[in-house]
């Protein structure tokens, strides 16, 4: 058994996941340890502020660069790659800049449609959230295409180092929501910023480098299916995910959020120590497969029954004494968020053993079958918290609907991704 093990980390797959994650279960493990000093010290409301900005910046920074970043990992020349990288910097200032005049000139109406006056003072932050996400995601992929795994681990333990120390210091002389929205809105500056340095540290450049503007729009014209099918799928997709804080804070305020907010961090944890991880090392690796017509559905089935095996134990316990944990941990005026997080736990169950085809869909070219299933999995969310709210009048029976929906949609989802895998490897077999 020992032998098998030790052969398993000598694989090149296997030990990228151990490097990448090991930062990040540093990283994830100080976050869980200062958790319940951080929601002592705020309280559920100034928890829930931050979570309403923080579903708001969610939305918009997977967008930012309309996921041209993304295409930097499967493009087979560094100079290309390169390119990709000026063009995501160059659309995610422009989307900046009309982020903020959008702002600006339309700040009230905003706030009154989206119900957002808890955070109006904060919404100049967006802009500059954009631009520092579309430089943390592209520095990110850049990493990924290099294999500096190193790297990311490293980057991920001293961030949550710094926001979380922050949270903390800060939080024990001035507990106030603006304290948790602020270093929220430079977390992703701080990331691209110690991204920076770690990789000058290995002797690597950044990969900004220019082109002449024709040779950048046939690379932008080359991955256009990113910002078409894409972006509007990520942000689609966003949206989903936080539409039950746009919708809880409209119906029941900042506290119902705070709760949903505890919760959904808590239980996204796995998927923050092995998930990315594995995904992040899944996506090149995968890419590779593809082009070495290696079975594909054999790879991703093998990911996807990893993950069940390794989240079954930690979300089981949350569905079974969840309230009771909650408490205990995170103090007694959290009992709430534990009963939260008991029924939203099979839904993250779902996303997080559902990574490898969400990893898969650019390599299988599936990503307009992913738009259309995101914008089915968006209507029937919101559906499902609308019935817990009009019908039912409850903040727990929405969750619940939102959550029982959400997983089926992603079981549904594994299952078609399979599909879809299996006529990929028939359709290269019959071209061979």
């Amino acid at each position: 058994m020992i032998g098998k093990i030790l052969g398993l980390t000598k694989k090149a797959f296997v030990r990228n996941v151990i490097i990448l994650s090991s930062g990040t279960i540093l990283a994830q493990a100080l976050s869980l340890i200062l958790t319940p000093v951080i929601t002592r010290v705020y309280g559920p409301e100034a928890y829930g502020v931050m979570g309403m900005f923080n579903a708001i910046i969610a939305i918009l920074m997977p967008v930012a660069a309309l996921t041209y970043p993304i295409a930097i990992v499967i493009q087979k020349k560094d100079r290309d790659a390169k390119y990709l990288a000026v063009i995501s910097i160059i659309i995610a200032s422009l989307i900046s800049v009309l982020t903020f005049l959008a702002i600006a000139f339309s700040k009230k109406y905003i706030v009154q449609i989206f119900n957002l006056g808890q955070i109006e003072s904060y919404l100049f932050l967006i802009p500059l959230v954009i631009l520092f996400s579309a430089f943390s995601q592209v520095l990110q992929q850049w990493l990924i295409r290099i294999k500096q795994f190193r790297v990311s681990a490293r980057v991920a333990l001293m961030e949550s180092i710094i926001m979380n120390g922050t949270k903390v210091g800060i939080g024990l002389m001035y507990p106030v929501a603006s304290v948790l929205v602020i270093i929220s809105a430079f977390g992703q500056g701080i990331r691209a910023i110690l991204i920076g340095i770690f990789l000058k540290g290995t002797g690597e450049k950044l990969p900004f480098k220019y082109s002449d503007f024709s040779s950048m729009r046939k690379i932008a014209n080359e991955y256009k299916d990113f910002p078409i099918f894409r972006a509007p799928q990520v942000f689609l997709n966003a949206f989903s995910d936080n539409l039950p804080v746009v919708l809880l804070s409209s119906f029941f305020g900042p506290v119902a959020v705070g709760f949903y907010t505890l919760g959904r961090n808590i239980l996204t944890l796995p998927s923050n120590l092995i998930g990315n991880a594995i995904g992040d090392v899944f996506y090149p690796r995968i890419s590779d497969a593809a082009n070495n017509n290696e079975n594909l559905t054999s790879l991703i089935k093998r990911a996807i029954i990893s993950l069940a095996v390794v989240a079954i134990i930690p979300f089981g316990i949350i569905a079974l004494v969840g309230p009771w944990l909650f408490s205990l941990i995170f103090g007694n005026q959290w009992g709430d968020a534990g009963e939260y997080a008991r029924w939203i736990s099979l839904l993250i169950f779902s996303k997080f053993i559902y990574q490898p085809c969400i990893k898969a869909f650019p390599v299988l070219s599936a990503q307009a079958f992913h738009l259309k299933f995101t914008i089915i999995n968006l209507v029937l969310s919101a559906v499902a918290l609308l019935i817990g709210y009009y019908i039912f009048s409850s903040d727990l029976i929405a969750i619940i609907l939102f959550s029982f929906c959400g997983a089926f949609l992603n079981f549904t989802l594994i299952f078609i991704t399979l599909r879809i895998s299996k006529q990929f490897d028939c359709g290269k077999n019959e071209s061979l």
